[in-house]
């Protein structure tokens, strides 16, 4: 019995009941795939059903607006998913008339949709012969393999999509395209596969040669950016404050308080010398407060974000109308909406 068999009998004994895996509807895979990006397929999970219920088919998701779409996807991070979600679905509804791309080469040209995602649309919906390669994917194929030929690096990626597509069970695509990221996500795991009872474990090459802990192979990449935040938490007399939308970056159309940016830690009197505070509070009587004594150290792939927020209490103002009740209905970023919960139950309204 070759690899595919072996993998796609384990599969079809031992495959996860999960939602997405019950149609072959594109739109469904799609939403599924596009969730479960960087994303537990347990968490991931609760998010796939929210926005199956809130947009049952593309249609509804082109014509939601893109705020709705944010806040169905807070806390899920990687916010330019989302963004792309939506941008794709209005093509779909306005270039190609509703009407689901049916080809990998199609599917590429959705906006968010690359090599995998599209590998996985075409062959579980279509049965198009093209292997999917993710990370569960390269895992398996470097230590069955022993390949020590780096995953993230270029020759690493045109070496194991040859490889998986050598493999391909091209008359069950989509089922051995399954089994094979199953087969990683389940058995051959990161950390502390389940060796014993592989089916594979007669041929593994790493397992013969004891280097299990050693592939996949990556190499190290971007160095990490430290970031520093201050955020102007406004409280006015009558119960109003700021929020505004971010215009480029990370958590690019979410919102926030204001920002003030710096290279350090600072303390409240470089706090008020700050331009931006001085042109939202100019000749207007404040009290500031660190509201977080102990700094917030928010963690993304590429930059460690250390966070203040500073509660700065001022006169009622036509500059700050919106009122605190209303902040929830907006987009917000992981950071603000785990602040928002903490200053709502132990501090305010």
């Amino acid at each position: 019995m070759n690899f595919s068999n072996k993998l796609i009998l384990w599969y079809l004994q031992n495959k996860r009941d999960l939602p997405w895996r019950s149609t072959v509807n594109p739109y469904m895979i799609w939403l599924s795939e596009i969730i479960l990006q960087q994303t537990r397929v347990d968490q991931g999970t609760a998010y796939y059903h929210k926005f199956v219920e809130n947009f049952p088919t593309v249609n509804d998701l082109a014509f939601a607006s893109e705020e709705e779409v944010l806040k169905l996807w807070q806390g899920l991070g990687y916010y330019s998913r989302a963004r792309n979600l939506h941008f794709s679905a209005q093509y779909i509804m306005n270039e190609l008339h509703g009407e689901f791309p049916t080809t990998y080469n199609e599917l590429l040209k959705l906006k968010g949709v690359g090599d995998y995602t599209a590998s996985a649309i075409a062959s579980i919906c279509y049965n198009e012969a093209t292997a999917v390669v993710d990370g569960n994917v390269y895992r398996v194929l470097a230590r069955y393999f022993g390949i020590y030929t780096a995953i993230n690096s270029t020759k690493g990626i045109k070496e194991f999509k040859q490889l998986a597509q050598q493999l391909l069970d091209v008359k069950e695509s989509g089922t051995h395209n399954q089994a094979v990221m199953e087969f990683g996500a389940k058995m051959c795991k990161p950390q502390n596969p389940n060796c014993t009872s592989c089916p594979l474990n007669n041929s593994c090459v790493a397992l013969s040669k004891k280097t299990i802990k050693e592939l996949p192979v990556k190499e190290k990449k971007i160095k990490i950016k430290n970031r520093f935040f201050n955020y102007l938490v406004i409280e006015t007399e009558d119960n109003k404050t700021k929020i505004v939308k971010r215009e480029k970056g990370i958590w690019l159309n979410l919102y926030e308080f204001p920002l003030i940016e710096t290279t350090n830690e600072i303390d409240e009197h470089k706090l008020i010398e700050h331009e931006l505070f001085n042109k939202l509070f100019a000749k207007t009587s404040t009290t500031v407060q660190l509201f977080n004594k102990e700094i917030m150290v928010h963690k993304l792939s590429h930059q460690h974000i250390y966070t203040r927020f500073w509660i700065v209490k001022t006169k009622t103002s036509s500059k700050f109308t919106l009122s605190w009740n209303e902040i929830e209905k907006y987009p917000v970023s992981t950071l603000i909406d785990n602040f928002l919960n903490e200053y709502k139950s132990n501090y305010y309204f």
